[in-house]
């Protein structure tokens, strides 16, 4: 048997060890010295045997499957064409180390299946991805990627769900005998289990413990297990839901990418979201910044009329708007939300000169101009489903879904008559910018949908290379790192409201970044929740990540454009280093309170934004401990908005009335006195290293 193999980045070691069948990784932590004896440290991992087990145990390698030995769920289910389970056993593997990646393959000779494995080191994440090729047609049931054994030590499991308007909450839990599943059958990402997990030992927080993220990159159906073996090994696997996978001879899953801290959840987080920004997401001008949107959808929803849309373009450029996105309502005979999906011609009636009269005005206030697309889907009011019924996936008496049933992206045809719509429209009008919506859950689990659209995409990124797509689907419906490879923006709920989207926004920054994260500012009174909210905090909150707004801008009074205007305009001064920045996520002691600190990549400057979201139980506010600063460096803080301090705050807080010079030790330890806050306010305190 062949020596241990092992991978280094200067702050980590993977080791991969073989065994008779396929290797297992058997170390992914904190460097190891190099002079440690490989084959001691596997040797020494091997564990001990009692009563109650067979007379061997088997290893937990990449690809555990059902062969008798293994008593846990199997990373690998097949049949051949016919149904008839199939019972793989792989011999010794080929293992190669090039390029900072562990490439892996075995054989099963019987059955004439390859396995291969690809583990690689890419910025600070790992990136897990398996393939399946078979000699003879045969039906996958399930394929994970390469199995990541839980390190000791961390025994929860932190998890995320949500509904729309609703998206990302957070769930934590002890591992405990026995497998956990969970599925997204929806056919998307989806909010209800969207494909993330953390491991974290107890106790960890946002600064402090063992993590390990783990992001699974697939649009479609997925799956996670999490399982405690009887033995009390620990694994998780990710992959796709096979659903009505196709009887065929190669099968793969999508990347798994993982990443692991001592420093806490925010230790794996700036690595996730560096990932994104810096290698996932297919930017057409990295170096341009993020341009404000203005998105007329709360404000006319589906009654377009050129004269008002033109007075929105022109207040959202006074106000600061540099992207005017047309939404939902321009298309076919598009007066309600039941008919014309699928139809990709502009409606005559609504535009009898086309789109272009209104593009002329959103270009002549300076801004570019961004489109709403809902492509995969078609209501059986169209044209599109008169003459073709059988492009729709599933069954012809199905329940549609808000109307309107799913396109079956498997077929080559389809997406070549998709392809040809959506790229008319782009070639006919100086579009820089895409809302492609996803508003239907899918009614048949199949992987040639997920990869239907990802090849979609791609084809019109490649015939449009301006244009940046953003994913929306009801909101937040599909957020993963695999439809980050062909969108530059995510929409992260349809709730604009402020109070929950401070606490998306601060669970999201674990695996996104500020630069793709959307937020807007919304009406006074929300459309999703009816809450009444004042315009600092809205602006503010949507100032934290990719800014834009959405409201009938004539409803503004002058004191809120004034306050919009301001805030907006502090956004364009700051987002080149806030964008190229990382998320840190603070340990709050007050509940009520949910912080974040954005800090440049130079480490020069930073801004806090410490949402009040409710009142605190506590008369005065709590010392709020910040992170990432240089513990010997000097920085002068300020408070930005002193403007928001209510007539309650009569004490002597230093911040109220200027800057203040602290060290980063004292700041990280002692932490920020910050003045009383109303409920619905966020501070925003600025830092400069001296």
């Amino acid at each position: 048997m062949n020596a241990p193999l092992r991978m280094d980045d200067g702050q980590q070691t993977l080791v991969l060890a073989p065994t008779e069948g396929l290797p297992v990784l058997a170390y992914w932590g904190p460097s190891l010295p190099l002079t440690e004896d490989l084959a001691q440290f596997a040797l020494s991992a091997q564990s001990d045997m009692t009563g109650g087990m067979l007379d061997r145990l088997a290893p937990l390698t990449l690809c555990p499957v059902a062969d008798g030995v293994f008593q846990g769920q199997p990373a690998l289910e097949l049949a051949d064409a016919e149904g008839r389970p199939l019972s793989p056993r792989f011999g010794a593997a080929a293992i190669s180390l090039a390029d900072s990646a562990f490439v892996v393959e075995a054989v099963d000779a019987a059955l004439g299946l390859t396995y291969r494995a690809r583990i690689a080191l890419a910025g600070g994440v790992v990136e897990l991805s398996s393939a399946l090729v078979s000699a003879r047609p045969v039906r996958l049931r399930w394929l994970a990627a390469p199995v990541v054994q839980v390190p000791a030590g961390l025994s929860d499991l932190i998890e995320f769900s949500g509904k729309w308007t609703a998206e990302l909450h957070a769930s934590r839990q002890s591992f405990s005998p026995g497998a956990r599943l969970r599925e997204a059958r929806g056919g998307r990402s989806g909010q209800e289990v969207p494909p993330f997990a953390i491991l974290a030992e107890p106790g960890t927080t946002n600064t402090r413990g063992q993590a390990m993220s783990l992001a699974y990159g697939w649009p479609a159906g997925h799956r996670m297990i999490a399982e405690e073996l009887p033995c009390g090994r620990r694994q998780i696997q990710f992959g796709h839901v096979a659903g009505s996978e196709p009887v065929g001879t190669e099968f793969a899953s999508a990347t798994l990418t993982a990443a692991r801290s001592d420093a806490g959840l925010n230790g794996c987080a700036v690595k996730m979201q560096a990932h994104v920004r810096d290698r996932l997401v297919p930017w057409p001008d990295a170096a341009r910044p993020r341009p404000v949107h203005y998105n007329c959808w709360e404000a006319v929803y589906l009654q377009h009329d050129l004269a008002t849309l033109s007075d929105m373009a022109r207040r959202a450029a006074r106000i600061g708007a540099e992207r005017f996105v047309l939404d939902d309502g321009w298309f076919g005979r598009r007066d309600n939300d039941r008919s014309s999906l699928g139809d990709w011609t502009v409606d005559a009636v609504k535009w009898p000169h086309g789109l272009q009269p209104l593009i002329d005005v959103v270009k002549a206030e300076g801004m570019t101009f961004g489109l709403w697309f809902e492509p995969e889907m078609v209501n059986p009011d169209s044209d599109l489903y008169r003459a073709h019924p059988e492009w729709a996936l599933g069954a012809p008496d199905q329940v549609t879904g808000r109307h309107q049933f799913v396109l079956d992206l498997s077929q080559a045809v389809v997406r070549d008559y998709l392809f040809a719509k959506v790229s008319a429209i782009l070639g006919a009008y100086d579009i820089d910018y895409v809302k492609w919506d996803h508003n239907r859950l899918v009614p048949v689990l199949d992987a040639a949908q997920g990869r239907g659209v990802l090849d979609l995409m791609a084809r019109l990124r490649q015939a449009h290379p301006r244009v940046e797509i953003e994913s929306c689907a009801s909101g937040g419906g599909r957020i993963d790192y695999g439809i980050l490879t062909q969108t530059c923006r995510v929409w992260l709920s349809d709730c604009i409201d402020a109070v929950e989207r401070l606490r998306m926004q601060h669970t999201a920054a674990l695996f996104l970044p500020s630069a793709i994260t959307g937020s807007h500012v919304g009406a006074f009174r929300s459309h999703t929740t009816g809450r009444s909210l004042p315009m600092s905090f809205r602006a503010w909150t949507a100032a934290a990540r990719h800014m834009g707004f959405e409201m009938d801008l004539r409803d503004l009074t002058a004191e809120e454009a004034e306050v919009l205007t301001r805030v907006t305009a502090w956004y364009k001064a700051n987002r080149g280093w806030m964008m190229g920045g990382a998320i840190h996520l603070l340990d709050a002691e007050d509940p009520a309170v949910t912080a974040e600190i954005q800090i440049a990549a130079d480490g020069h400057r930073f801004v806090s934004f410490v949402g009040q979201g409710a009142m605190s139980r506590q008369i005065l506010p709590l010392p709020l401990r910040l992170t990432g600063l240089e513990p010997q460096a000097l920085y002068r803080v300020r408070l930005r908005n002193p403007e928001d301090v209510p007539p309650q705050s009569r004490g002597p807080n230093a911040l109220k009335s200027g800057p203040v010079t602290l060290s980063g030790q004292a700041l990280m330890n002692r932490g920020l006195m910050l003045p009383v806050a109303w409920p619905a306010t966020v501070w925003v305190v600025e830092g400069e290293r001296l």
